[in-house]
């Protein structure tokens, strides 16, 4: 499932293709959005947001179509009416004079008023969304503390988008990684220092794999790499997709298992268990 770095990107080129332009043609594939077409047709974009894993098209008429890609969806951005080679659905497609934002297989798509987001029972239960809100290390220190959240593992913690919106599986190990904590704790279990280290990490490896297509490893260290002749899978991350293999901080090997029905890598020395109490 593409997770908020992935989703932010495609939110950015779906804005890049439609913002401040007049919607000359729109479609939706599903028969309970159809009435919305004569809506939304002739009304201008006026800028694309994310929450989490959502995205949401604003327009100026007060409408906001809201989408979900889930595992398979996947939008293009092609010149007005060309369409790619794909065995894919086409769900929504918006068109203006110049280009067309298409949207596949995905099949949660909504039409909302602008201000209905805090009544959505998707929407109003995810948590900050780091790379489309003002939220500091603080923010998230103080969160990591709330009774809600800190006796819960931080492996399910870490995947719940009621906790931190766009959080998917290769940045919860990457992100533990980092704030050197082990897997298998729970805030209550760490230092101040840890769970500062945490917060500092959940804003800068979003921020990272934004930036860098997905890398989350350190971004010099990956250049070095790929140099070197390596594939992307094998620069691309700290530990997340490369269990056997040597930690790159102190060799240790790399240990993959499965936490909330999904594989979870660590490195053992780095992220040493939580003393019992």
């Amino acid at each position: 499932m593409p997770e908020g770095p992935e989703i932010r990107r495609a939110a950015d080129s779906v804005e890049k293709a439609l913002k401040n332009r007049t919607i000359i043609d729109i479609s939706f594939a599903f028969e309970q959005l159809q009435g919305y077409e004569e809506i939304l047709r002739g009304s201008t974009v006026t800028r694309v947001d994310t929450k989490g894993k959502a995205m949401l098209i604003r327009f100026d008429n007060d409408q906001v179509i809201y989408s979900h890609n889930q595992l398979y969806g996947k939008w293009y951005i092609r010149n007005a009416y060309t369409y790619p080679k794909t065995n894919r659905q086409l769900r929504l497609a918006l068109h203006n004079e110049k280009k067309s934002a298409l949207l596949y297989s995905a099949s949660d798509i909504e039409v909302l008023k602008n201000g209905e987001e805090e009544e959505h029972p998707f929407l109003s239960k995810v948590g900050p969304d780091l790379l489309s809100e003002d939220v500091t290390p603080d923010d998230l220190f103080a969160r990591f503390q709330e009774k809600r959240f800190q006796r819960r593992k931080w492996t399910s913690l870490l995947l719940d988008q009621a906790f931190i919106g766009g959080i998917g599986n290769y940045l919860r190990s990457e992100i533990l990684f980092v704030a050197g904590i082990s897997p298998f704790s729970r805030p209550i279990d760490c230092t101040e220092e840890q769970l500062y280290r945490a917060a500092k990490a959940c804003i800068d490896l979003m921020w990272r794999s934004y930036e860098n297509k997905g890398i989350t490893n350190d971004p010099a260290l990956a250049e070095e790499l790929k140099k070197k002749g390596k594939k992307r899978y094998e620069y691309r991350h700290w530990v997340f997709n490369r269990e056997d293999r040597p930690c790159r901080i102190d060799g240790t090997e790399i240990i993959k298992f499965r936490a909330a029905s999904r594989r979870c890598y660590y490195c053992p020395t780095c992220q040493k268990n939580p003393a019992p109490s």
